[in-house]
């Protein structure tokens, strides 16, 4: 079993309690070497739960494209907002502060989430910072953007008709206050630094429409940030590496492609 590394050894912003689902976490597949690239998975679930099939299969395959992965414990209900932005915000932190411990590039460091785990990838790919310089706490000075994003299946508004409820009842609650909801609608927060892009999506996904993968690849386009976008015609929601739909299982060798193309992957 990895080892876990607790992000708050003395408690997580928020924290309610002391069980695991208070103190978010990240588990560590690191390869051999230096200088590699690494990037921190957040599987989906609704922000009510992790997907398991979205996390450590996720980061064994990235190690077999030569890239060190962390799987990422945030907050999910009763938490919700900031506490899983927190999370993962403090997760680029750790995984770029400690880069040199653990053998990866600073520069390279990206993100990869499923479902309302795409939402908050998507949230820490618009919503970020560069550190605060007198934090008293190292990682808290050190910026939390990243270099690159794979957004799967996501999440991305919380507007209707186009959101997915649970996700946004889960986050926000049952009436949220329509200020976090625009906020939080991240196709409305991307600029020129939103990081390189991957989506994928079905066209007849009935969990999380179509449109959200849609939104979030205009948005990117209008401000020439680099993505890209694939779209399978059929496909349930929620498959995850989609070793068993014949249609949908080429997205981790397109991904892969993409990951060369931008560096990441050998």
């Amino acid at each position: 079993m990895n080892k876990e590394w607790l992000l708050w050894e003395a408690g997580a912003p928020h924290a309610a309690g002391g069980t695991d689902e208070d103190r978010p976490a990240l588990t560590p597949y690191l390869l051999d070497g230096e200088g590699r690239a690494a990037v921190i998975v957040a599987p989906g679930g609704g922000y009510g739960m992790r997907a398991e099939h979205e996390g450590a299969p996720i980061a064994r395959w990235l190690n077999g494209l030569g890239i060190s992965a962390f799987v990422l414990r945030y907050r999910v209900a009763p938490y919700r907002h900031p506490s899983p932005l927190l999370d993962i915000q403090r997760a680029i932190r750790t995984v770029r502060g400690r880069a040199g411990e653990w053998g990866i590039d600073p520069k390279r460091i990206g993100i990869l989430g499923f479902s309302a785990g795409g939402h908050l990838v998507t949230t820490a790919a618009t919503h970020y910072d560069a550190g605060r310089a007198d934090a008293e706490d190292p990682i808290e000075r050190v910026s939390c953007r990243p270099d690159l994003l794979i957004a799967c299946y996501p999440v991305v508004t919380l507007q209707d008709p186009h959101t997915h409820a649970g996700s946004r009842s889960n986050l926000l609650g049952d009436e949220p206050d329509a200020a976090l909801v625009e906020l939080l609608s991240n196709e409305t927060q991307v600029t020129a630094d939103t990081p390189p892009t991957f989506l994928w999506h079905t066209s007849d996904d009935g969990g999380v429409p179509v449109e959200n993968s849609l939104l979030f690849a205009a948005a990117l386009s209008k401000h020439r940030v680099p993505f890209d976008l694939h779209v399978y015609a059929h496909g349930r929601h929620g498959l995850g590496l989609a070793e068993a739909d014949e249609h949908v299982n080429g997205w981790p060798d397109t991904c892969a492609s993409w990951l060369r193309t931008v560096g990441f992957a050998q």
